[in-house]
């Protein structure tokens, strides 16, 4: 199964990085995001990636094209001509990678429909580059194929913006920094879509993904929910982004041990 990954969005909240680079490219330890999610996808043998270019999509493609140089050692014989010797496997051997451009300014719908040629099987994974969870992907692709609709996109329960405090009368017993929050679901991405999806959108750069082919979907009763009630974040903001640096420099961060 492929895994289709959306990379091509301006990222306005965090102008001050995003200025210079596209947001997949925001780093967390000393990876970008993207890299991150691609790795919850490996973690369960997932690791034929489609990435839908846009904003700044150069430097996707030149990051990826000297991943080998960047993450391993290696010894240069100068004066020959590409005399590299790389050392050090790193764990994503074996990872194909499609990097597509799909127009600066196209709607996500749009993105998709452009990579559907590279699309194969009934079934693909489909994300956002900006949203990490601990999310069980073999569980999730099981209700999809349990259900037969169209779309399965998982919801979440997003954190609270602020701390919570847990009080006897006026002392503070424990407080809890962006906990998971009590209310209702929003989508967390992490889709699980049957091919046939596909004829809904067109390659016309406004046709939208959320508030046009899903809302679609779910009128005629073909988009179906996975909830996941564990770990999920997204780095939409200056603080999303040092809150998600704090759990990795820490080792707290729950998507860890699927990356």
């Amino acid at each position: 199964m492929k895994v289709v990954i959306f990379c091509g969005g301006l990222g306005s909240r965090l102008r001050e990085e995003t200025e210079f680079r596209p947001k997949p490219m925001l780093e967390i330890g000393d990876q970008p995001i993207l890299v991150h999610i691609m790795k919850i996808y490996a973690h369960y043998g997932f690791n034929e990636f489609i990435l839908c270019l846009g904003y700044k999509g150069h430097i996707i493609k030149e990051y990826f094209y000297h991943y080998e140089i960047r993450n391993n050692d290696f010894t240069v014989k100068l004066g020959e001509h590409k005399s590299i010797d790389v050392h050090k496997k790193h764990k994503e051997e074996g990872w194909k990678i499609t990097l597509a451009d799909t127009g600066a300014k196209a709607l996500k719908g749009a993105r998709l429909k452009h990579v559907q040629s590279y699309i194969d099987g009934d079934n693909f994974f489909m994300t956002y580059g900006d949203g990490l969870a601990d999310i069980d992907l073999g569980r999730l692709l099981e209700f999809h194929k349990s259900h037969g609709k169209l779309v399965t996109m998982t919801g979440v329960r997003p954190s609270s913006r602020f701390g919570e405090l847990k009080l006897k009368g006026e002392q503070v017993e424990s407080f809890i920094e962006k906990p998971q929050g009590g209310q209702g679901f929003i989508n967390g991405g992490f889709f699980v879509v049957k091919r046939k999806f596909l004829d809904y959108l067109t390659e016309d750069e406004r046709c939208d993904l959320e508030s046009g082919a899903l809302e679609q979907l779910a009128k005629q009763g073909e988009l179906m929910m996975y909830p996941h009630e564990g770990f999920w974040a997204c780095m939409d903001t200056w603080r999303d982004m040092e809150h998600l640096n704090k759990l990795w420099q820490e080792g707290t961060a729950p998507w860890k041990a699927l990356s």
